[in-house]
């Protein structure tokens, strides 16, 4: 007779695991088989079956990799000027009716090619991978323009190939109205819809599509003619909602069946009410909240009240989040926000994967899913959320392949 030999491609040994699935789902002593990219075996060790290769991770944590679900990490340009000036009085309207805030990263990225791009994006892409993430949003937006959004969403594409991060684009052409559309926002919104959109996602360029629904964005109509266009052409869709004031965008995105609704600070009950029913996700944006100093807080004992789902995700971006650590975005929603650290941790795992769309794929270790995993010397799971300016990552795993937190 034959022996049959090992089934399993890799097994992670000694390690404890924290499933995300009901709360931490921990579990001690554990391992962790992997089969063609995909997580095939999890339970206690004691039952391990065996695999060709064998990873002692010496009584680490694991967890599903991280999942950052609101970046704006692609862009060119730099805007210190505007938070001293907002430190010496200067609100963030005041500087975006001036021609700064968005227009400022606008004019830097038109000027920047593909190639420019990746240079100024991949140090702030590897900071956030040596922290555990593992799958990463990327927003156009500062182009504005068909070739100039063009060029960030094939950026961020090369920035998945490039590096060892499944990358999910979002087009957000109705990010803010540019100069040549002055006074012509309707004009514009037509540009997007109609040319913009259709020409991109015809290239495969984009996964979502977003909008800034704001007093200093664009209305409520505007942003449900987006809305409409993107789901003409099957892309699901989410919103920048409520970040300034109430306009509504959170009950409009969950009409359309949204996959998010996201920053959410001046959220209503009727706008809670209409994201329970529809399963939108909340995603919050502490990093915003922190670098603008602001001081309405969103509703978190409403949003959990009602089941709404968390994620938390950094915001990177030039004017209003600078921040590349996911790790601190967790610790910031705790203590800003009162959020448990399982909660946090939730926020960056089960529950970002679905505010991407992504909940059957990544997000929670279970068989069946991508071995997307990040290993941890800390002593508990809530420790994720807990150290400022620490980074306890070991290694992470890309559909079944370690590597260490480090990339060149």
């Amino acid at each position: 007779m034959t022996e049959v030999g090992p089934t399993f491609d890799l097994l992670f040994t000694n390690v404890h695991l924290a499933t995300m699935e009901d709360g931490y789902g921990e579990l001690s002593d554990a391992a962790l088989a992997v089969k063609d990219g995909r997580i095939a075996w999890l339970g206690k060790r004691a039952d391990a079956p065996a695999a060709h290769k064998q990873h002692d991770c010496g009584g680490a944590w694991m967890t599903p990799g991280l999942v950052d679900c609101h970046t704006h990490i692609v862009h060119a340009g730099n805007r210190s000027d505007e938070w001293e000036a907002r430190l010496n009085g200067a609100s963030y309207e005041d500087i975006a009716r001036a021609g700064g805030g968005i227009m400022s990263t606008v004019r830097a990225t038109r000027a920047a090619d593909v190639d420019g791009l990746l240079a100024a994006s991949l140090p702030r892409v590897r900071a956030l991978l040596a922290e555990g993430v593992t799958t990463l949003e990327i927003k156009s937006g500062y182009g504005l323009a068909l070739e100039a959004e063009e060029r960030m969403l094939r950026a961020a594409r090369r920035i998945g190939e490039l590096l060892p991060v499944r990358v999910a684009t979002t087009f957000l052409g109705a990010h803010a109205l540019p100069p040549e559309f002055a006074g012509r926002a309707d004009d514009y919104v037509s540009e997007v819809c109609e040319r913009m959109l259709p020409a991109l996602a015809q290239q495969g360029l984009v996964d979502a599509v977003d909008a800034f629904c704001e007093r200093i964005g664009f209305t409520h109509q505007q942003t449900a003619r987006v809305f409409a266009a993107a789901r003409a052409l099957g892309l699901p869709v989410k919103l920048h909602a409520e970040q300034l004031s109430d306009q509504g965008g959170a009950a409009l995105v969950a009409r359309f069946g949204g996959l998010s609704a996201d920053h959410l600070e001046y959220l209503s009950p009727e706008g809670i009410a209409a994201m329970a029913q529809a399963g939108t996700v909340a995603v919050l944006l502490p990093g915003a909240y922190y670098f603008l100093r602001e001081s309405t807080p969103p509703p978190i004992a409403a949003l959990r009240e009602a089941g709404v789902p968390m994620a938390v995700a950094t915001d990177c971006n030039p004017g209003t989040s600078p921040m590349t650590s996911l790790l601190l975005a967790l610790n910031m929603a705790c203590t800003l926000w009162r959020l448990t650290p399982q909660e946090a941790l939730l926020g960056a795992t089960a529950h970002a994967a679905r505010a991407l769309g992504l909940q059957d794929q990544i997000g929670t270790l279970a068989v069946g899913k991508r071995a997307d995993l990040a290993l941890w010397d800390i002593a508990r799971p809530a420790d994720l959320a807990y150290a400022i300016g620490f980074n306890p990552c070991r290694a992470v795993v890309n559909g079944g392949i370690l590597r260490t937190p480090h990339f060149s």
